[in-house]
């Protein structure tokens, strides 16, 4: 028997599962989870709360399952729930958007800094960790995640150009703490 692309067998195990195959379900948990974790750990930057979303997210995609389509892959419909649970879950603590006046973003100078310095993965992460809630929540959804500023403000209801006045500070503040975790260094 050949092997079906991954697409194929994707919606072979998202019909199963539509059909209420618990094993199916478990096979989408085990494609998805990790992927999904990370997603929700850039956004909530908590380990016990990722997990926390993660099982909510897969728990609501079960449920409504008969909404998902299949106009955009199951991992995109999936991403969302969890992305959406994880911004939720950040509210939830109470913490709020860093306030800014609702207009155009205004730009951010580049900074100048030796072209030389690369900065190793672990601490861009350390750093994006270190950033208050709401600036690495839309630093997260805009960089990691991939959706655009009208997303991000649809998701977090707020407008477009308070999503890029947040991201525009995200910036300016990542590389003021990056400098500081340098020049410690």
């Amino acid at each position: 028997m050949e092997k079906g692309t991954f697409q194929d067998v994707n919606a072979q195990v998202v019909e199963r599962c539509k059909a209420g195959d618990n094993r199916a379900q478990y096979e989408l948990y085990k494609l998805y989870s990790k992927a999904m974790f990370n997603v929700s750990m850039r956004i909530t930057n908590d380990y016990a709360e990722s997990e926390d979303v993660l099982q909510e997210a897969f728990i609501s995609a079960f449920k409504n399952l008969h909404s998902y389509k299949a106009e955009a892959s199951f991992g995109s419909w999936l991403k969302r729930i969890v992305i959406n649970a994880s911004v939720n879950a950040v509210r939830k603590r109470r913490s709020e958007l860093v306030p800014l006046e609702d207009r155009l973003a205004e730009d951010v100078p580049e900074e100048e800094y030796d072209d030389n310095t690369e900065w190793q993965v672990e601490q861009v992460r350390r750093a994006i960790q270190r950033l208050p809630d709401g600036y690495r929540v839309v630093l997260s959804l805009y960089l990691l995640e991939g959706l655009d500023h009208a997303e991000i403000g649809e998701v977090l209801e707020i407008s477009e150009s308070t999503s890029k006045s947040q991201y525009s500070r995200a910036r300016k503040k990542l590389l003021e703490i990056m400098k500081d975790t340098h020049s410690m260094a």
